[in-house]
């Protein structure tokens, strides 16, 4: 294929990527296809985009559970460097506010934290080249088209990333299960990166070393952990609600 174009699949993925005017080379339809699809439709035509009609075979050939029997060919997206992406907060005279993910793999739960981080206001994120998940047609599809609107900036190595941030001012602030200060124990309002460890391991030595603090969300059940993007979205609503109750206090 292509190395210029990339997968997509779902329905909210293609709406979204519509809707941030990504070019789209063609939409494949499943035959089984009936409903949800007029305003991918409708868009199809004025844009001129080529509609094909594929039976379900082409789509679970292809792609996992949950394609909803509907894929687009695409351009791949923009990538950001590191120096772009933490620009931007600059360029738009904003308080910097990053993610920063430590080697997590699971596909479904990038996506789901880069779906709660654009939700939360999040100016992007930062993910290793090797043993992270990337952004695939997966990551998309759980994302629900977050990926359209969010940058992410793939590094070599984010420890090196972290460094480059700290340099910019910015606050390092590792995730880490722990007797650790909760993070509605912090004053978490100005410029920061949160760094998230991987499923079930947690931040790797080196990376958490490199954190400024590190903060924990306090377990009282008998289930003593929870899903990395669970956990994320709690931290990052906390962080948001912070800057929310400070800035209608200015």
């Amino acid at each position: 294929m292509d190395q210029e174009v990339e997968w997509i699949y779902g329905i909210n993925p293609i709406i979204e990527a519509i809707r941030a005017d990504r070019e789209i080379k063609e939409i494949y339809v499943s035959s089984g296809r009936k409903d949800k699809l007029d305003y991918i439709l409708k868009e199809a035509e004025k844009r001129r985009i080529i509609v094909k009609i594929k039976d379900r075979e082409f789509f679970d050939s292809r792609f996992p559970k949950g394609h909803q029997g509907i894929a687009a060919l695409t351009r791949k997206r923009r990538s950001f460097s590191l120096g772009e992406l933490i620009e931007i907060p600059f360029e738009r005279k904003e308080v910097p506010f990053f993610v920063i993910l430590d080697c997590i793999e699971d596909p479904r739960n990038v996506g789901a934290i880069i779906r709660t981080a654009e939700a939360a206001g999040v100016h992007g994120i930062v993910m290793q080249a090797y043993r992270s998940a990337g952004i695939g047609p997966e990551v998309v599809k759980t994302s629900a088209g977050a990926t359209e609107y969010l940058p992410v900036s793939i590094v070599p190595n984010i420890k090196q990333a972290i460094r480059m941030m700290r340099d910019k001012g910015i606050l390092i602030i590792g995730a880490e299960a722990g007797p650790y200060h909760a993070p509605w124990e912090m004053e978490l309002t100005g410029p920061l990166a949160v760094v998230i460890g991987s499923e079930g391991k947690g931040l790797r030595r080196t990376v958490r070393e490199d954190c400024d603090i590190i903060v924990s969300l306090p377990m009282k059940g008998r289930v003593n952990s929870l899903n990395v993007s669970v956990a994320t979205g709690i931290l990052l609503f906390e962080i948001l609600r912070q800057k929310m109750l400070k800035f209608e206090k200015l």
